[in-house]
Order: structure tokens, then C-alpha cells, then sequence
């Protein structure tokens, strides 16, 4: 496993999210990620770029998501920087999981998910920009 980042600029297409998983892959690969771990960040890359497209720009083309990724020893970080609406995941409330399937309102389990995959998330607004950073510890050698 070495150190590196990178940085992807991607559109406000859902087309955009499997590009962010080609170039997670290459990154994995070019750094010696373990399947496992990049099963994981790809879990949390999908869902929050699929987020930002769909909930931050409404689906909405002619918008940009940057995502900065790096990797030091076995602790990787990815920022998410994009100028929707505010939305702050890391307040949102997790999901009643203990009410049936058919009751649960709609939303809210792919944050929860992150949440779950992620050792630290911070939510910061800059400007008219949303940042969220998250970090995951690799688990697999």
C-alpha cells in the first residue's frame, strides 16, 4: 500500500457515478487496496455522489461535484465539495429501523450507511459550498 491522492471534477449526471467508481478503482488499484476496503469506499462514494446529484442539485445538469481522495498509511480521506442547497449528513437523524419496512418514511438509510462505513464525517458550509470530509481507517492488509 502507498500514499497518493487524487481529484475528480464530476457533473450533476447520475451517468457521473460510475466514472467515480472507474477512478476509485484506479485508485485502489494504483495504491494496493484490498477489495474489502475498496468494496467500502465505493459503498460510500455512490451514495453520497448519488445524494448530491439527486437531493443537493434536484437532478439538475451544469453543476460540478469535486472529490479529493487520498491516502496516508492506512487512513484514507475523501472530501465531497459541491454547491447545492445546504445539508448538513452528519445531524441527520438515523433511520427507525425497529418500525416494518412498509412504515419507514422514505430516505435517510444511504446516510446511515455511510455513517456506519466511516470513522469520522465533519460537515462544513463555505461560502455557497457544502464540504464534507470522511475518513476510513483500512481494515485489510
Amino acid at each position: 500500500m502507498s500514499d497518493g491522492q487524487d481529484t475528480i471534477v464530476l457533473q450533476s449526471e447520475r451517468a457521473e457515478i460510475s466514472r467515480a467508481g472507474t477512478w476509485l478503482e484506479q485508485f485502489a488499484n494504483t495504491h494496493g487496496l484490498v477489495e474489502d476496503d475498496m468494496y467500502n469506499l465505493q459503498l460510500i462514494l455512490d451514495e453520497l455522489v448519488a445524494n448530491i446529484i439527486k437531493h443537493g442539485y434536484r437532478d439538475e445538469p451544469g453543476h460540478q461535484i469535486h472529490i479529493d481522495l487520498s491516502l496516508a498509511g492506512r487512513v484514507t480521506t475523501l472530501r465531497f465539495k459541491d454547491a447545492a442547497p445546504p445539508f448538513d449528513p452528519v445531524a441527520a437523524p438515523p433511520p427507525n429501523l425497529d418500525l416494518p419496512i412498509e412504515e419507514r418514511p422514505i430516505g435517510g438509510l444511504g446516510v446511515h450507511i455511510v455513517k456506519s462505513l466511516a470513522d469520522t464525517m465533519v460537515y462544513e458550509r463555505s461560502g455557497d459550498s457544502n464540504i464534507l470530509t470522511i475518513t476510513k481507517t483500512l481494515e485489510a492488509s
